[in-house]
């Protein structure tokens, strides 16, 4: 057996034995790598530490320590709550409305933070006890929540594609410009999917408010919609970069929660900052081990060996990024979007090069599709966020999203089939 194969059998085989065990992913990254050196014979314990300090020694993924931070502030200081109301006074009337109200406040709310968790969380704590109280079905608000929550890996900011143009040194602006249409067309199809699944219900609706209601409410979320405005426009003009642009993110959110809004305390800040540190800390700790299996899949030459097998494939760059998605719908069954940029992504980025295929639309459909995954069973971790808020079973949480997951794969495959979707809108802002 050559040694690219052997590595290419420990790399695989290391992954399933250690996430079977139910080990930690970052220390089954770490292991696997360290495996995989020693295969090599490139075994080394301070190659392996220079590399795990190489993982996250980046001015660019210095972005998700402050976007975390700045989802934290948002949820703690009222900015989400404010974005919530304001979507209730304007569609709450309308059939189904809670359901709308939802797919609005997810939209805006994946401007401002970037990660699926916070907004769901932010999202199923406020509406999923007043779809209950209106007798909405728990089964379908909760997948509609858990649908609207994964728009924020795609529509900028997004920590994902941080760490992806980290991953393999993309444009993170290029990426951010990609996500705008593909998320706007994800909340259109929701809305339509939302449509379908109300047929035939009886729901008991709100009065509509009037317009100087609607319009006090709005001018209550004044701060929080000016927040995408600063932080896109910014990196647009060119005033700062995606780095510079978490922190902007991160002090604005705490201006307007501390001073503004005034519904967070200096003491409050303790418990914000514990919690935003310890995503950061599990996140960081994934690149860490990641860098690791990273620098010996490269040196094993696993790209050129998956080129091999793909080699007829990279002349029909349309069938080689179908057979791709296919392939990443079954691994976002598995593995956490995190785990799945920082393992795959380098591997699979310099196959669909070769084959012509735009890198920045690649990195969006990658991402795309591991967001797909996040509501995915039997793993789906933005699932298990619903089912604990809305206090559900995870059948029924997977019973509801099941429409909603049909319409994400409609909307992949419209993608594979008409890339311009996607970059014809990029050129355009660019």
């Amino acid at each position: 057996m050559s040694a690219e194969a052997l590595s290419f059998l420990v790399f695989c085989g290391g992954m399933l034995v250690l996430m079977g065990i139910g080990l930690n992913m970052a220390f089954a990254l770490l292991l696997t790598g360290a495996a995989m050196a020693w295969v090599l014979g490139f075994w080394d314990t301070q190659l392996l530490a220079q590399n795990m300090v190489a993982g996250i020694d980046s001015f660019p993924l210095l972005a998700v320590p402050f976007f975390i931070l700045a989802g934290e502030l948002m949820n703690a200081g009222g900015i989400s709550r404010r974005i919530i109301t304001m979507a209730q006074a304007w569609v709450g009337h309308i059939h189904g409305g809670l359901g709308f109200v939802a797919i609005g406040a997810a939209v805006l709310m994946a401007s401002m933070s970037g990660s699926a968790l916070a907004d769901t969380a932010a999202l199923a704590t406020i509406l999923l006890p007043m779809m209950r109280r209106h007798g909405y079905p728990m089964h379908r608000s909760a997948g509609l929540i858990a649908s609207g929550g994964i728009i924020a890996p795609i529509i900028p900011p997004s920590m994902p594609f941080v760490i992806y143009g980290v991953t393999t040194n993309t444009s993170i602006s290029s990426l951010f410009l990609s996500g705008i249409v593909p998320g706007l067309i994800m909340g259109a199809g929701l809305v339509i999917t939302w449509k379908l699944v109300l047929r035939g219900m009886d729901l008991a609706g709100e009065p509509p408010r009037p317009m100087a209601e609607r319009l006090g409410e709005t001018g209550k979320a004044f701060w929080a919609l000016l927040m995408p405005i600063i932080i896109i426009g910014g990196m647009k003009t060119g005033v700062f970069t995606p780095t510079e642009a978490a922190v902007v993110a991160a002090f604005y959110a705490l201006v307007v929660s501390l001073f503004v809004h005034r519904e967070l305390s200096i003491p409050d800040l303790h418990g914000v900052l514990v919690r935003a540190a310890k995503t950061t800390a599990v996140v960081m700790f994934l690149c860490a081990g990641a860098q690791v299996a990273s620098y010996m899949i490269t040196l094993a030459d696993l790209p050129g060996v998956l080129t091999g097998w793909l080699g007829p494939l990279v002349q029909h760059p349309r069938t080689l990024m179908a057979v791709m998605m296919v392939v990443l719908v079954l691994i976002g069954t598995a593995l956490d979007l995190t785990p799945t940029i920082l393992i795959f992504a380098p591997v699979m980025l310099p196959i669909a090069v070769k084959a012509g295929i735009d890198p920045v639309y690649f990195g969006l459909m990658f991402v795309l599709n591991g967001a797909i995954g996040l509501i995915t069973p039997p793993v789906g971790t933005v699932l298990n966020v619903v089912a604990g808020v809305g206090r559900l079973s995870m059948h029924q949480v997977i019973k509801g999203v099941n429409p909603f997951l049909l319409c994400y794969l409609i909307i992949l495959v419209l993608f594979v089939l008409f890339p311009s979707i996607v970059t014809a809108p990029v050129a355009w802002m660019r």
